[in-house]
């Protein structure tokens, strides 16, 4: 009952803030005057500072469901791909830092049982041909185990880092074109891996591989008459 109250506190809470936020600029546009019209400079600083805001009332929502934090190293590392992590999540960057050097270990030392702590239940499976199993029990994880985590997904989990994060509002943190998807089972916890996409980790090698022909000057263009 506790997780579900966290929840719904987290959910009035941040759409309050972004009303209020909303409310802040149309007082404002009421009284606009030339030097805070759309295109100038100042606009642009008050928009700035008022997304500071938003991200740091987030952090705080987020601190408030946590034992222990890093106030530090959650503000200098709040921005990903796609938004601030602790709105778009609801938890912190430390907390996904945590999870992300807990995932890498795991997979390097190839140890089962230490990969299997980081996962989250219900974990998604797609499979190459974008076949989708939903394997809901530890004990179908574990049969799927060697299927799931092979050599090539192990060497994502091997890589994977904060910096290269994206975040999708209410949907959780991704890697690799959503080859990797991290989720939060309660406001401030420690994610858990719930997706592993193989069809998703074939279209990201090829487009790596066509981002290095590209910058190796080796793509040939398709001609508009062909």
């Amino acid at each position: 009952m506790r997780t579900r109250a966290k929840w719904r506190e987290f959910g009035v809470l941040i759409p309050a803030l972004l009303l209020a936020g909303c409310g802040i600029f149309a007082e404002r546009d009421d009284h606009q005057s030339e030097a805070t019209k759309p295109g100038s400079a100042r606009e642009s600083l008050a928009t700035n500072l008022e997304q500071a805001r938003e991200v740091e009332d987030c952090l705080v929502v987020v601190w408030d469901a946590q034992a222990d934090r890093d106030e530090d190293f959650d503000r200098s590392n709040d921005t990903a791909n796609g938004g601030a992590i602790s709105c778009a999540t609801g938890t912190s960057p430390s907390q996904f830092e945590a999870a992300l050097a807990a995932i890498r270990a795991a997979a390097q030392s190839g140890d089962k049982a230490r990969i299997l702590r980081e996962i989250g239940i219900p974990l998604l499976f797609i499979d190459a041909e974008g076949n989708r199993r939903e394997l809901t029990d530890p004990q179908r994880i574990e049969e799927a185990f060697d299927e799931v985590f092979d050599e090539e997904t192990l060497g994502v989990l091997r890589r994977l880092e904060l910096s290269d994060m994206a975040v999708a509002k209410e949907q959780g943190a991704f890697f690799e074109l959503g080859s990797i998807w991290l989720s939060v089972p309660e406001p401030g916890a420690r994610p858990k891996l719930v997706t592993v996409n193989r069809q998703a980790l074939g279209e990201a090698a090829q487009a790596a591989k066509r981002k290095v022909d590209d910058n190796a000057g080796q793509s040939v263009p398709i001609r508009p008459d062909s």
